[in-house]
C-alpha cells in the first residue's frame, strides 16, 4: 500500500475517532461538581406489587415519597381514550426504607403525568388523557378539579394535555398546559381562572411543550420549555424576565427547587434509539451555574431511560422517576467527596 494512502487512512480514522469522542462527551457529559450516589435496594415493594411508568414524584413535609405512575398502562404518544387504569396509580413510600405505606388512585386516571405537593401537603395531579388537574388530600380524597373531563380546549375552563402544577405561597395555581396547548394558565387558590400566557413557537414567551413548572423563593415562575431546550422565567403575571439555555443544560424535562434556592433539572435529551442519549441530572445555583451533574443513558442502576420527573427530599436526597421502558424510581443522596 502506498505511503500516501496509508497516511490518508490514518487521518480518516483519527477524524472519525475524534468525532466519536466529541459526540460521546456531548451526549454523555462526565459527572462533575458535588457527588451523588445511588441508594441501593430502594424502594422495596411487597411481593406481587410492581410499578409502571413513573411520571411524577414529590415529597410530603414528613418525608413520605408520593409516586404517580401508570401501572399497567403504557403510553408511547398515541391518542388516548377514556378507559381508566384499574390499579392504584399513587404509591406512598417511606423515604428511609422505601417500603410501601399506602396506595390509592385506582379507577380514576387515564394517563398520569405531573405530581406536586404544596406546603399544606395537598396532592396536585395532572392527567393528560382526561385534560384535567386535580387536588387531593394525602389520603386520596378529592378536593378540587380543574378542567372538563375528556374535553380539550384553550379557554379558562379547559386544558389540552396539562403537564404539571406549581403552587405559589399565596395559594395561586400555575398549570403548564402542555402537550396540546403551549401556555401557562393561572388560577386563584380557590380555582378561579385569572390569566394565561404563551403560544406555540420559538420566540420569547412562546413554548414548545411546556413540560414542567416551578416557583422560586421570589415568586418567579420557571417553565421547562422542553421542545425549545430552555427554561423560561416569568413574573407572577406572566411577564417574561429571562431564560436559561445552553448545551450544558441540554433539554429540560423536569425542574424543581430545593429549600436553599438551588434548581434541579432533568436533562432528558431527545431519547431516540439511533444515537447517544442525554439522560442526567443537573443542580444549578440561582445564577444558573452548574453545581453538580451526574447520570447517563442506560438500563443499569444509577443510569436513566426517559427520566421524566424529579423531587427533592427533606434532607436533600433526590428521587428520579422514569417513563417509557424505564419504569422505575431511583433515590440518590449527596455524598461528600
Amino acid at each position: 500500500m502506498k505511503l500516501y494512502l496509508r497516511i490518508a487512512i490514518v487521518l480518516l480514522i483519527f477524524i472519525v475517532g475524534f468525532g466519536f469522542v466529541y459526540e460521546f462527551k456531548k451526549y454523555y457529559p462526565q459527572p462533575s461538581g458535588e457527588t451523588y450516589q445511588l441508594v441501593s435496594n430502594w424502594p422495596q415493594f411487597p411481593e406481587g406489587v410492581s410499578i409502571g411508568q413513573v411520571s411524577g414524584v414529590a415529597v410530603a413535609s414528613n418525608g413520605d415519597v408520593f409516586v404517580f405512575h401508570r401501572a399497567e398502562r403504557i403510553w408511547e404518544g398515541e391518542e388516548l381514550g377514556l378507559d381508566l387504569i384499574q390499579s392504584a396509580t399513587i404509591f406512598v413510600l417511606d423515604n428511609e426504607t422505601g417500603n410501601l405505606i399506602n396506595s390509592w388512585g385506582a379507577n380514576f386516571f387515564v394517563m398520569p403525568h405531573g405530581l406536586t405537593i404544596d406546603k399544606d401537603d395537598n396532592i396536585w395531579l395532572t392527567d393528560v388523557g382526561l385534560h384535567q388537574v386535580f387536588k387531593f388530600d394525602r389520603d386520596g380524597n378529592l378536593l378540587m378539579t380543574l378542567g372538563e373531563r375528556g374535553i380539550s380546549g384553550d379557554d379558562e375552563y379547559h386544558f389540552n394535555m396539562p403537564t404539571d402544577v406549581a403552587i405559589a405561597s399565596d395559594g395561586s395555581i400555575y398549570v403548564s398546559d402542555g402537550y396540546g396547548n403551549s401556555r401557562v394558565a393561572k388560577f386563584s387558590a380557590d380555582g378561579k381562572y385569572i390569566t394565561s400566557w404563551g403560544s406555540y413557537g420559538t420566540e420569547t414567551g412562546q413554548f414548545n411543550t411546556p413540560h414542567s413548572i416551578a416557583i422560586d423563593s421570589h415568586g418567579q415562575i420557571y417553565v421547562a420549555d422542553r421542545g425549545n431546550a430552555r427554561i423560561q422565567i416569568f413574573n407572577e403575571n406572566g411577564e417574561y424576565l429571562s431564560e436559561i439555555k445552553s448545551e450544558s443544560i441540554g433539554r429540560p424535562w423536569a425542574i424543581r427547587f430545593d429549600n436553599a434556592g438551588n434548581l434541579f433539572l432533568v436533562d432528558g435529551g431527545d431519547q431516540n434509539q439511533f444515537w447517544f442519549e442525554r439522560a442526567r441530572i443537573l443542580k444549578l445555583d440561582s445564577q444558573g451555574n452548574i453545581l453538580a451533574s451526574f447520570g447517563s443513558y442506560g438500563e443499569e442502576t444509577g443510569q436513566f431511560i426517559w427520566p421524566h420527573t424529579i423531587a427533592i427530599g427533606i434532607n436533600g436526597e433526590l428521587y428520579i422517576g422514569e417513563v417509557a421502558t424505564g419504569m422505575r424510581i431511583q433515590k440518590f443522596i449527596n455524598a461528600p467527596n
